[in-house]
């Protein structure tokens, strides 16, 4: 169902450019006008200060594989995005997670011994180019505009966000608490042919309970069991993501991905 992101290139990017005022200086950022990149994925990365908002509208789980990240589950089948449509407009209002947020820039090395992240965007995206309308990226004497400050920020936030999600991480499997997760769930006409999810992570509610009272407690004072809580309870949110495929007509995708699980 789930796996992590592949090392070459991130999730949603085409391809990566170092920001600068020498080669930009004219380029201008306009809105994006769709998220067409985000409508044939159906698991976004999530970081752990996120899990409080996104339980509200998504299952969060875990990649399955050695090294599990956190995902919101957007679909119950690759290639299907419930919350966007055909043409890449959000259906709905909901929380967009901040992976998807900062995109088309991020913080990259630029060679892989750099000591330094770069703010660095996908050129293929077309909110940014050398466009007449739209705001500026940097200012006539080459310093960063308004743009650029805003999206340098958020991306920093982003990183150090993503540093306390590896902690979070490392908890859970230093305890050996993400066990491989599965759900069937069944359609009204047809009670006796249930659609079988297997591929993802989930926290073990048995290993869960048996820790130590003392770690407890300073999970329940850092704010760690709040987030393990989240995550189960968004789980219950799998059965409403499989209606809305099916309210969506995508029941081609549902038996397709349920013959192969």
């Amino acid at each position: 169902m789930a796996s992590a992101p592949q090392p070459s290139l991130p999730l949603f990017y085409n391809d990566l450019m170092p920001l600068n005022s020498r080669d930009h200086a004219k380029w201008r950022a306009r809105p994006l006008e769709s998220i067409d990149w985000l409508k044939n994925q159906h698991a976004v990365p999530l970081t752990a200060e996120e899990f409080i908002q996104a339980q509200r509208d998504f299952p969060i789980i875990f990649s399955a594989g050695d090294d599990p990240v956190p995902l919101a589950l957007m679909g119950m089948n690759e290639g299907v995005n419930t919350f966007i449509d055909d043409e890449g407009k959000p259906v709905g209002d909901f929380y967009l997670p901040a992976y998807a947020r900062r995109y088309p820039y991020m913080l990259a090395k630029l060679t892989p011994d750099a000591q330094e992240l770069s703010l660095c965007f996908d050129p293929t995206c077309k909110a940014i180019g050398a466009h007449k309308d739209g705001e500026a990226l940097f200012a006539d004497d080459g310093q960063p505009a308004d743009p650029v400050k805003a999206a340098l920020e958020f991306c920093e936030q982003f990183e150090q966000a993503g540093a306390k999600t590896q902690t979070f991480m490392e908890a859970l499997k230093k305890h050996d608490l993400i066990m491989d997760g599965e759900i069937a769930i069944t359609q009204n006409d047809k009670p006796d042919a249930p659609f079988v999810y297997r591929g993802f992570g989930m926290i073990n509610e048995e290993k869960l309970r048996a820790l130590d009272a003392e770690l407890v407690n300073e999970w329940n004072g850092n704010g760690m069991l709040a987030l393990i809580y989240a995550h189960l309870f968004s789980l219950d949110r799998m059965r409403i993501i499989f209606g809305r495929q099916v309210a969506q007509g995508k029941m081609a995708s549902l038996q397709a991905a349920s013959a192969n699980a």
